[in-house]
């Protein structure tokens, strides 16, 4: 058994509808792989009508499942409703709303115009309330028994972090919506959960934030307590688990998935781990010395 194995039984999201915003490419279209894989039929949505299409052929032969590629910017609510729409002409419900379009630039927050800020508020956060509240509406409005919605957060939703100031944000205007809404909206049988993922490469988005031979300078790897980076497989099944029925009972919750990053980042002292077996060798000796004074 590996970390790259596949969690869950082959049925275990079999007669589930999932809509997967930014399912195209990256982490969103290793999700709906999966979900696909698991029995699931998925609606994916994107700017890109052309690399959705792409995707969905793609999916639809690995896996022999339904894969349902639409045209849809989140920023605009009237292009969400109609999507939407299309989801339920086409399978007629739809269970389950992964929020996972998302837009970032690493830049120092000066350098920034106020368009560029818009631009990853109106993506991760307006967008995904645009979604929340189209589906939610849906399923309140025709008393659906039970929902899903699974957003994608970062680790720096609640400690912000510099040079991605518009990202951290947004995310955190999701994560507060995520445990908000896990609440109110309870009594209507929507759960609302949320992951927050470590490094997890993908090679557009990757490129696009670390361009040129700043990936090699900036490895993650390092920064991780593991001392790799996460397969998208692991991902996928905690995806997949979050979004099934086996998680019934989980709701409010913000899963962390990082191998240790954010807690390393964290902890006042975790940059000792630098110093070699020689030298704690003679600082225990040094200690010792004072208290024996």
């Amino acid at each position: 058994m590996s970390y790259t194995d596949k969690m869950l039984r082959d049925d275990a999201l079999k007669g589930k509808v999932i809509v997967v915003t930014g399912g195209g490419s990256g982490l969103g279209k290793a999700m709906t792989h999966y979900f696909l894989e698991l029995g699931a039929q998925v609606a994916i949505t994107s700017r890109d009508l052309e690399k959705l299409k792409k995707t969905a052929s793609e999916l639809e032969t690995l896996t022999g499942g339904t894969c349902l590629p639409i045209q849809c910017d989140v920023r605009h609510y009237s292009e969400v409703e109609n999507m939407l729409q299309e989801v339920l002409n086409t399978f007629g419900k739809v269970d389950v709303l992964l929020n996972n379009a998302a837009g970032n630039f690493i830049s120092p927050t000066e350098r920034l115009s106020a368009n560029a800020f818009d631009t990853v508020i109106d993506i991760v956060l307006k967008g995904t309330k645009n979604c929340t509240l189209a589906f939610g509406k849906h399923w309140i409005d025709t008393k659906q028994k039970s929902a899903t919605i699974l957003n994608i957060v970062t680790t720096y939703a609640w400690t912000g972090s510099a040079y991605v100031v518009p990202s951290a944000t947004a995310k955190a205007g999701v994560l507060a919506m995520t445990r908000s809404l896990a609440v109110e909206w309870a009594k209507y049988g929507i759960r609302s959960n949320a992951i927050a993922p470590g490094p997890f490469p993908t090679k557009g988005a990757w490129d696009r934030l670390l361009p040129g031979d700043l990936a090699e300078k900036f490895d993650m790897a390092k920064k991780v307590p593991l001392k790799r980076v996460g397969d998208h497989q692991e991902l996928s099944n905690l995806a997949a688990y979050l979004v099934s029925d086996f998680s019934a009972y989980v709701n409010g919750e913000v899963v962390v998935i990082d191998g240790g990053e954010w807690l390393k980042g964290a902890g006042q002292f975790n940059l000792l781990e630098a110093i070699p077996e020689a030298l704690w060798d003679q600082l225990e000796l040094l200690i010792k010395a004072k208290k024996n004074k």
